[in-house]
This record gives structure tokens, sequence and C-alpha cells, in this order.
């Protein structure tokens, strides 16, 4: 691509039913000379389709949650029914965004579709989140909050009360997701997290078989494991705790067998590679070609912070198969970039990059 075709396609990118007089005038060209780089575009599968519409054959799409968490540490014991002084910080979170930050840090070129409010926290989320994926698509609604987890802690650290203000994630429906057919039929994968309603996790599991697109499911909580599509046959991924895991079968998990078992329960739903993670105990991951195999934890001596510790080991998975490793290696990856995030005070890892953690899995696996 060269240069000006580069800032012809940059510009579309970010608005693709912008006018080629609008870009003529933006770029300094003539508008014949904007039609001629748009038809080389074209020739070349940068983009497809009318209303310059780009193919985003290398992109995956990340759909769910993207939170402002909120943690409240009131700094003497507790009083119910009066003022208690407390200290307080925020930062950025949801399982969608979580991996897509992930994602970006490791090199891939990442979109989140997701719903918020028109707001000072959405701004937030933005400003911290914009470097490592594509916000373009994200839909506001001006009445809704954006989505929030607030934490009311002791001044012991002990959880007193968490508040979930998820209600905007109900927007994500069927019908938002058709809007973006062209984009999530020429993803290189698609991401889902179990903030989105069943409905619209099961219009996927449909889309993705249609269009022959992998599709990775990935819940956020045992309450939430009844947002699971009841057809699971097509799914790409399935990657779970062992919470999670036990709430959706209704068993108990009690050993290396059941654990094990479980997995193989999930394949026979028709999902064709499943993880199953135990925290310090590992993970056991499977598949119908390569069996299902355990993976250590690595061992850690200090645990920083558990936030966003499940969402690095997805987000590694992910980046893992999709540059073809094995199960294993996979598995590895996903441990690796759990336990250096668990070392961090951060929810994503700021010296996360795919040579970062080549490096961290060679010390540490």
């Amino acid at each position: 691509m060269t240069d000006k075709e580069q800032v012809i396609f940059d510009l579309i990118c970010k608005n693709p039913y912008i006018s080629q007089q609008e870009l003529a005038e933006a770029v300094g060209l003539s508008r014949p000379s904007v039609a001629n780089i748009i038809s080389k575009l074209t020739k070349k599968g940068y983009i497809v389709g009318r209303a310059y519409i780009v193919n985003g054959s290398q992109q995956i799409i990340c759909i769910g949650g993207a939170n402002l968490d909120r943690k409240l540490q009131v700094k003497n014991k507790a009083l119910l029914g009066t003022s208690n002084p407390i200290s307080s910080s925020q930062s950025v979170g949801g399982v969608a965004r979580n991996i897509s930050e992930n994602l970006g840090r490791l090199g891939m070129d990442v979109t989140l579709l997701t719903a918020c409010g028109a707001d000072s926290d959405w701004s937030f989320i933005e400003e911290a989140s914009s470097l490592y994926m594509n916000l373009d698509q994200v839909t506001k609604f001006n009445g809704m909050s954006t989505g929030s987890y607030t934490a009311v802690l002791d001044n012991d650290g002990e959880l007193l009360i968490a508040l979930a203000d998820m209600e905007v994630y109900e927007t994500i429906t069927p019908e938002l997701l058709i809007k973006q057919e062209t984009l999530l039929s020429l993803a290189r994968c698609i991401v889902a997290d179990l903030n989105c309603p069943k409905d619209t996790l099961q219009y996927l599991t449909y889309f993705a078989q249609k269009h022959e697109r992998p599709l990775v499911l990935i819940p956020v909580s045992s309450p939430k494991m009844n947002r699971l599509p009841d057809d699971l046959n097509g799914v790409t991924w399935l990657i779970a705790n062992r919470d999670e895991s036990e709430t959706y079968f209704d068993c108990e998990i009690a050993n290396q067998d059941e654990w094990e078992n479980v997995v193989e329960k999930w394949l026979s739903l028709g999902i064709s590679n499943v993880v199953v993670t135990n925290g310090k105990n590992g993970a056991m991951i499977g598949n119908r070609q390569e069996g299902i195999l355990h993976i250590p934890a690595v061992e850690i001596q200090e645990v920083v912070d558990v936030t966003g510790a499940g969402d690095a080991f997805s987000a590694a998975a992910i980046f893992s198969w999709l540059e073809g490793k094995n199960l294993k290696e996979i598995a590895q990856a996903g441990t690796v970039n759990a336990a250096k995030t668990l070392q961090s005070a951060f929810t994503v890892r700021q010296d996360l990059t795919a040579a970062q953690l080549y490096k961290d899995m060679e010390e540490l696996s």
C-alpha cells in the first residue's frame, strides 16, 4: 500500500460512508485521483462492496462488556445509615474490553462492539482503550449509563457490597449486530462474552456457522451461565472456569477425573475446543483431535491483584490459537499471561507484547 493509499484507507476505516469529495478535500487531491486510489484499494482487496466497506478479514471482533470499575474502601469501621470516610479509585474493565486490550497489546487488529451511555464514564474508558482497539462501532445510548461495577470494601479490604450496573448491555441485540453483518462476516474471529443477552449469543452461533467464522464464547460469571445458547454446535472455543462449569452442569469438580469429565461434557455439546481453568490447579484443555490435556498453573510468590487474570488467559489462548499453536502451547500461553497479570497492579499488564509473552513462556513454562 502506498502512502497516499494508506491515508485514504485510514480515513475510510474511520468513516466507511465518507464521500469521494470529502476524501479529496481531506487529503488535498482531486476527486478523480481519489477515485483512482479507491479503485486500486478495491482491486487489492482492502475494501469491498459499496459504501467503501473495509475488508476486516484480519480483524478480531470482540462483543460484550466495557465497564468502569470503581473501588471504594472505608477508612474506619463501616457504619450503616451515616457518612463513612473512604478512599476511592477507578479503572477500566469489562471482559470483552479487557480481552480486546490484551489482544491489541499482542499486536492483533481488534474492533470492540459494545453499548455505552453518552457520559463521562465512557469518555474515561475510551481514552484508556483507544490505543489498543477500534472503537468506531461502539453504540451510544442517550439516557443510559455506561456499564459500571462498584465494590465497597471495609477497612480490612473485605467486600461489603458490590453494585453492578450492566443494563446497557441488554441493548446489544441481534438487531444491533445485524447492522454490523458485513464487518462480522469478514472477521478473522468473533469473541463474545456473556454480558450479551442469550438471544444475541444464539444469533452469533448461527451467524458464525453460516459465514464460517470462528466464534469464541467467554463466560463472565456463574450467574450468567444461563445466557449460553441452547445450541452450541459450531462454537469454536469455550473458555470457562471451574465454578462456571459446575453451575452449568449442576455438578462438583472435586478431582482431576471429574475436571476432565466436564471438559468431555462440553465437547459433547458440539464445541470444537474447550478450556476449563481451575485457579492455582491450572487448566484442562481439549478437542477431538488432540485429546484432553492438563496444564499446571505457573507458581508465583506474590499475588498483587487477581483482577483481569482470567481475561489475560483467554486473550493469550486466542492469540496463540490464531498463531497456529497446538493445545499445549495455547494453554501454556494462557497460564503464563494470567500469572504475569496476577503479579501486576493493572487489569491488563502494561509490559505485554507478543515478544514479551514468548519470552515469558520460555522462562516459565
